[in-house]
């Protein structure tokens, strides 16, 4: 296989530790000229589904790279470590759903290896940072050209774990939906894809009813946060065309107490 000269690295380490520079140094020491971008470190500890969302969010901007992601609260457990080949890239974690949606956003896993070659692990493996002792070195490794089968045995794919997809249901002047993710600022992504919007009423100008646990809000369908006053909600298609809720200069998910997994209907008016 041929080098990547990127490789990516999302966790759930946070930045007050050496958790996740141990780890750019591990990496740095097998191969020097590596280039590593965090995409954050920030994801809610042990949240595999916000991690999976955002991984799968900036992957597709990114050229053909090794991808490192760990959530991983099931570690030193039975739970496997991976690396999945996926639409000309590779991802390296643990199989526990959380490469799942990135891996089926790149045109779904062609290969897939159980990181069993311990040879290439750190020579002091601990039980609970498999990032710094088998994620990372192996990652760098397939980085510099190793072929993805020596770093283990080959798997099915159709064995890896997946999270279960998330619901969109578009119905006649609507959509059923759920809550994917809640970004820094508030902002509420569901589940409904920008480009599914028409087909369920949704353009620029009508009125949308937000239905959930006992509550409805309406709120206008627009395309700017601009077209509304400061404080007020809107609904629009976000900057990675998912259909998202938010409030102008505001936090959505707070006013409203959204969290990931909520599950709404859009009834458009």
């Amino acid at each position: 296989m041929a080098p990547f000269h990127c490789l990516t690295f999302l966790t759930d380490y946070g930045l007050e530790d050496a958790f996740v520079a141990v780890c750019h140094a591990v990496a740095s020491q097998i191969a020097p000229d590596l280039r590593i971008t965090d995409i954050t470190h920030l994801i809610p500890l042990g949240d595999i589904r916000r991690g999976a969302a955002v991984l799968a969010q900036a992957v597709p901007y990114f050229p053909p790279a090794v991808h490192v992601a760990v959530v991983d609260p099931g570690v030193g457990t039975a739970r496997q470590g991976v690396a999945v080949e996926a639409g000309g890239s590779l991802f390296v974690g643990p199989d526990n759903g959380l490469l799942s949606v990135a891996v089926a956003a790149a045109g779904g896993a062609v290969r897939a290896v159980s990181l069993t070659n311990r040879a290439l692990w750190r020579e002091t493996t601990t039980a609970t940072f498999h990032g710094r002792d088998i994620f990372m070195p192996v990652a760098a490794r397939l980085a510099a050209g190793l072929p993805l089968e020596e770093a283990g045995d080959l798997v099915e794919v159709t064995s890896l774990v997946t999270l279960p997809p998330p619901e969109c249901q578009i119905t006649a002047g609507g959509a059923r939906v759920e809550v994917v993710t809640v970004d820094g600022f508030g902002n509420v992504q569901l589940s409904l894809p920008g480009i599914d919007a028409p087909r369920a009423g949704l353009i620029p100008g009508r009125t949308v009813t937000l239905t959930w646990d006992g509550r409805d809000v309406a709120v206008p369908f627009v395309t700017t946060f601009g077209e509304v006053a400061p404080g007020e909600p809107l609904c629009y298609r976000d900057s990675g065309d998912w259909v998202a809720i938010a409030v102008a200069g505001g936090d959505a998910a707070r006013r409203f107490g959204l969290r990931a997994g909520t599950r709404m209907t859009l009834i458009v008016t």
